[in-house]
């Protein structure tokens, strides 16, 4: 640590169960530097035990996409993005896919879309799971 720096004092949040977690992914394949990080963070407070949802809009959407996390990286020769989404799956996070941004980008949600995904929602879902979750976080 250089000089004249100080350590911040870290004091580990150990009171999470029973907190929930929305993130919302709007960042999709045009911003890929941005499309890890949200599953690394689900992954991560799923294993806290926190209740956490990912749900995909506007671009985000084409996360979901079959085909397009398979060959998605955040950077060059990193990890592909169906690993971070698997990864958080796996941690216990549940997906959620805007039903109503799906038109937009041509996508059909019986055949075009991932099997980590567990439900088609509404705006209306979004809006009440950001309402009732401890957290928001956006991507």
């Amino acid at each position: 640590m250089e000089a004249g720096m100080e350590q911040a004092p870290h004091d580990p949040y150990l009171d999470h169960e029973g907190k929930s977690v929305v993130i919302v992914m709007t960042s999709g394949p045009s911003t890929p530097q941005r499309c890890a990080t949200p599953f690394y963070l689900g992954a991560l407070l799923a294993s806290m035990d926190a209740d956490v949802k990912i749900f995909f809009t506007m671009e985000g959407v084409n996360l979901v996409r079959k085909g397009v996390p398979d060959t998605l990286s955040a950077m060059p020769g990193g990890k592909r993005i169906i690993e971070f989404i698997r990864d958080a799956k796996a941690a216990g996070a549940k997906l959620y896919l805007c039903s109503p941004a799906l038109p937009g980008y041509d996508i059909d949600p019986r055949t075009g879309v991932i099997a980590e995904v567990d439900e088609i929602s509404s705006g209306g879902v979004l809006a009440d799971l950001i309402l009732t979750s401890d957290k928001a976080l956006f991507f």
